[in-house]
C-alpha cells in the first residue's frame, strides 16, 4: 500500500483545531507538517511527534515561499488552512507547488469581508446592501446615511466581536464607538492589522429571519454538501452570539436545497475551486442571503458534531482530499447530531465550573468540553472572541438534540468573579 504524501497544517496558534487536525491524520496515516506563528506554543500542546514548520502568517507571500523551501527537503501533498489567513497562505504555496487549490486570487477574496461582498454583490447574489465606512470619518455622517436596522462589523475581525445591531442614528453612533473600542484593544490581532482593515467599519443591512450553516466540500469546482445546521436560537441582536448548531436541518427540502445552490453559485462567483468550504446564510423573506463564505472548515470544536461514513470525522475528510486520498463516502451518518458553544454570560475571571458530570449525564449528550481554563479573564461578545466550551449532542432527531443540549447547558454553573483591582 503506498503511503500517503505529507500534509502541512497551518493552525493558527490560538486555534482549537490543531489536536483533532492531528487526530485525523494519525487515523488515516497521514504524515504531518505543522506550520505555525509560534512552534514552541504548538510543541507545548501536541509534543515535538509532527515536524514543526516556523512562518510569519502575517506575511502570506514570505510564508509560501518558505513553504517551497520545506517542500524541497521533503515533498507536500497538500495543505490544510484553519482559518481565512492561512487560506490565502495555503493557495500561494499550493500554486507555486502545482497541487490543487483555490486560486490566490480567490482566497483572498474570501478572506476579505468587503471584497467577499463586492464580489458576490457583482455576481447578482443575494447579500445584505453594504457600505465601508472610514473610522477617521466618525460615525456622524454614516449615521445619518444608512437605513435601518443596520449591522456595524469591523473588518478586521473574525466570528461575531464587534458585530452589532443599529436600528436608530443614536444607537448607530453608540455601536461605531464600542467597535472602535473593540479594535483600539485588537490592534495584535493578526488580521486586523492586514491590509489597512482596522481602519473601516463595514456597514450592512440587518436581514430578518433564521441563520444557517453549511458545510461543504469542493472537488474540481463541484461542491458536495457535508452538512447543513440550523441554528435554532433566533440572531437578532443587537449582539450576534451564536449558541446552538443542529443538522440535519429542519427547514422544508426545497428551501435546503436552495441554500446549498446558492451557496455553490457563491464559492463559484467567488473562484473557490478545491477544499472545505464554511457558509453562513440567513433565510430572509425572499430566500437565502450569504452572509459569509469561507474557504475552510467551521470553527472551535464544532466539527466533532459530524461523523461521515464508516464513523469518520470531518478532519479526516478534510486531510484525505487535501492528499489525494480516495474517499469513499462524504455522506453524514443518519442520526441526528449538534453542538453549543457555551456562552459566557458576564465578564470576569474564571474560578470554576460545577454541574460538569451531571451535564455529561443527560440522555443523548457524548461530551461536554470545558475549553477556558480556570483564572481566564472572559469576556463575552461583542467584545470578547471566545467561548467557555462546547457540549456535543446525538439524537434520534434534531429536536432531542436540541433539548439535550438546552438541559446539559442547564445544570452547569460558571463561577466568574470580578477581576482584582489594578494598582495604579
Amino acid at each position: 500500500m503506498t503511503r500517503p504524501g505529507r500534509l502541512l497544517l497551518l493552525v493558527p496558534t490560538q486555534s482549537y483545531r490543531a489536536d483533532d487536525f492531528l487526530a485525523a491524520a494519525r487515523r488515516l496515516g497521514v504524515p504531518v507538517l505543522v506550520g505555525t506563528d509560534r512552534c514552541h506554543r504548538i510543541e507545548d500542546a501536541f509534543g515535538a511527534t509532527e515536524g514543526l514548520l516556523s512562518i510569519d502568517y502575517r506575511k502570506p507571500e514570505e510564508a509560501a515561499e518558505e513553504i517551497v523551501r520545506a517542500a524541497a527537503l521533503e515533498p507536500i501533498a497538500g495543505l490544510v488552512p484553519g482559518d481565512d489567513g492561512t487560506a490565502v497562505i495555503a493557495a500561494l504555496a499550493a500554486e507555486r507547488l502545482g497541487l490543487p487549490r483555490n486560486p490566490p486570487a480567490a482566497a483572498r477574496r474570501t478572506a476579505s469581508k468587503l471584497a467577499q461582498r463586492e464580489a458576490l454583490g457583482a455576481a447578482g447574489l443575494p447579500v445584505p446592501w453594504f457600505r465601508a465606512f472610514p473610522i477617521a470619518g466618525g460615525p456622524d455622517g454614516p449615521s445619518g446615511e444608512v437605513p435601518y436596522p443596520c449591522v456595524l462589523k469591523p473588518l478586521g475581525l473574525s466570528g461575531s466581536r464587534g458585530v452589532i445591531r443599529a436600528d436608530a442614528p443614536g444607537s448607530f453612533r453608540a455601536a461605531w464607538d464600542r467597535v472602535v473600542a473593540i479594535l483600539s484593544t485588537a490592534r495584535t490581532d493578526r488580521k486586523a492589522r492586514t491590509e489597512g482593515e482596522g481602519s473601516r467599519i463595514l456597514v450592512e443591512g440587518f436581514v430578518p429571519g433564521p441563520e444557517v450553516a453549511l458545510e461543504g466540500l469542493l472537488r474540481g469546482g463541484q461542491m458536495e454538501l457535508l452538512a447543513l445546521f440550523d441554528k435554532p436560537d433566533p440572531l437578532d441582536g443587537p449582539f450576534f452570539e451564536e449558541t446552538i448548531y443542529v443538522t440535519p436541518s429542519r427547514h422544508p427540502q426545497p428551501l435546503q436545497d436552495t441554500v446549498l445552490r446558492t451557496v455553490a453559485a457563491a464559492a463559484e462567483a467567488l473562484g473557490l475551486r478545491e477544499g472545505p468550504i464554511h457558509a453562513e446564510a440567513r433565510l430572509g423573506p425572499a430566500g437565502p442571503v450569504i452572509l459569509e463564505v469561507a474557504a475552510r472548515t467551521i470553527g472551535g470544536l464544532c466539527a466533532r458534531s459530524l461523523r461521515f461514513g464508516a464513523g469518520a470525522s470531518l478532519e479526516e475528510i478534510v486531510v484525505a482530499h487535501a492528499v489525494g486520498m480516495p474517499l469513499s463516502s462524504v455522506r453524514r451518518e443518519s442520526r441526528a447530531s449538534g453542538v453549543m458553544m457555551l456562552p459566557i454570560p458576564r465578564a470576569g475571571v474564571l474560578h470554576g465550573v460545577t454541574g460538569l458530570a451531571s451535564a455529561r449525564d443527560v440522555p443523548g449528550i457524548e461530551d461536554v468540553v470545558i475549553t477556558a481554563p480556570d483564572g481566564r479573564e472572559v469576556v463575552p461578545l461583542p467584545e470578547g472572541d471566545a467561548y467557555l466550551g462546547f457540549a456535543f449532542a446525538r439524537c434520534d432527531s434534531p429536536a432531542e438534540v436540541e433539548a439535550a443540549l438546552r438541559e446539559s447547558h442547564r445544570r452547569l454553573a460558571f463561577e466568574i468573579r470580578p477581576p482584582l483591582p489594578t494598582m495604579k
